[in-house]
């Protein structure tokens, strides 16, 4: 009877709050912050700026059209003025110029090559940080759900306290059993009641959490459903997108070395003019024409910079390898810990359910014992107690499990 009395209050307490909220799963929560997370909306935006970069860049080496107007009048009075010989004394031009810059293709290819590996990075640095963000949004998840497991944990106790209450009332009053262990009893349950109070404050708390990671602006008390939190196979290392960054930052180095040694090769330029350009001396009205020449530039020294950024490329790439090792020894070392720790937890879980068996035999028997009065009230609030705790902890273990394990996930997303 008292197992149906306490499934009958659990039915109820939960009939309550789905009519104030509805249930959301984790699954909710990852894809709202997916959506409304503003650094991964800056990742897409540097990419498109740098597609542009891109069609720049194609633009930039076609041939460029300005024109150009110039007029000027030096006058000469009484003898002074400019040497009109230099001056022309008055000349005009208005001409429309084209330039042409001659450039290799594999230096055009080099640096398109740069800006896709820009555009790779930021790809990867965005599926790093939708990793980061599942993972902060699962472990909220995960330390509310768990909040919400003790409160309904709790409820469960106090009503099979309230159940004894009537029994051990009864009890009381016929002499049974002492006031002040009666007293006792309904200490214990008004603090059981306080305790479901500060729950309650607390998964409100871990709630708005949640919400304020996910980017939602609501305050309505939801419940949580199961998180499906389950161990996967990690890939290999260099498989992983934390691995594809150091390869990534190895190829813009490269990339970059390589665009030093173009930028000393010698340049050539075409360019081209046509128009009216006249000083109004002789036959102005004949004055309509064009140009062209060639501009070739040939770096011969500058203080040997060339060799300096090679080196500064060589140094970048020496710190990229540090960290990269470093990063291996770490991945390593975490992975193993995280293994060895969901080991360890899984064996307090199952030892602690040993230990709730017994004290739910033990409570069994007492409350068989409480109604002819051949135990003490004392005595079964300990055992109440010792079921209490052995509870608890399985739901705390179950939780760390849960988190040891989205740490252990973080690292399998592949490229």
């Amino acid at each position: 009877m008292a197992m149906k009395y306490i499934l009958s209050i659990f039915f109820i307490a939960f009939s309550f709050l789905s009519l104030n909220a509805q249930q959301r799963n984790l699954d909710y929560f990852i894809n709202q912050g997916l959506q409304n997370s503003p650094l991964l909306k800056d990742y897409q935006f540097q990419i498109q700026g740098n597609k542009i970069d891109s069609q720049r860049l194609k633009a930039g080496y076609g041939p460029q059209v300005n024109g150009t107007s110039t007029g000027s009048y030096s006058p000469v009075v009484k003898g002074w003025g400019y040497d009109g010989a230099i001056s022309n004394l008055h000349t005009y031009n208005a001409l429309v110029g084209v330039s042409q810059i001659l450039i290799g293709k594999d230096n055009i290819d080099n640096q398109y090559l740069s800006i896709q590996l820009q555009n790779l990075g930021l790809q990867n640095q965005g599926k790093i940080t939708e990793q980061d963000l599942k993972r902060s949004i699962t472990q909220q998840y995960i330390t509310t759900y768990g909040g919400m497991l003790q409160i309904n944990f709790n409820q469960e106790i106090i009503a099979l306290l309230k159940n004894e209450e009537t029994i051990l009332k009864k009890l009381a009053e016929k002499g049974a059993y002492k006031q002040t262990d009666f007293l006792s009893f309904l200490v214990n349950i008004q603090q059981q009641e306080l305790l479901i109070k500060q729950l309650r404050i607390q998964y409100q708390n871990d709630f708005a959490t949640l919400n304020y990671i996910t980017g939602l602006n609501d305050t309505a008390y939801t419940i949580l459903e199961t998180p499906p939190v389950a161990i996967e196979e990690l890939p290999g290392l260099e498989q992983t997108i934390f691995y594809q960054q150091f390869k990534i930052d190895s190829l813009k180095i490269k990339t970059s070395d390589k665009q030093i040694d173009f930028s000393y090769k010698p340049k050539v330029s075409l360019f081209a003019d046509g128009g009216y350009n006249s000083s109004f001396a002789i036959t102005p009205y004949r004055n309509f024409g064009l140009s062209a020449g060639v501009a070739v530039t040939v770096p011969i020294y500058d203080g040997r910079q060339r060799r300096m950024l090679h080196q500064k490329n060589t140094i970048a790439e020496q710190n990229r390898k540090n960290y990269q090792e470093f990063f291996n020894t770490q991945y390593n070392q975490q992975i193993a810990q995280l293994k060895q720790q969901l080991f360890l937890t899984q064996q307090l879980i199952e030892q602690t359910g040993v230990q709730i068996k017994y004290a739910e035999g033990l409570i069994k028997a007492q409350r068989q014992q409480l109604v002819t009065g051949d135990v003490r009230i004392a005595d079964y609030i300990i055992a109440i107690g010792n079921y209490l705790n052995a509870k608890n902890s399985i739901t705390q273990n179950t939780i760390n499990k849960l988190q040891i394990i989205n740490q252990i996930n973080y690292w399998n997303r592949k490229l």
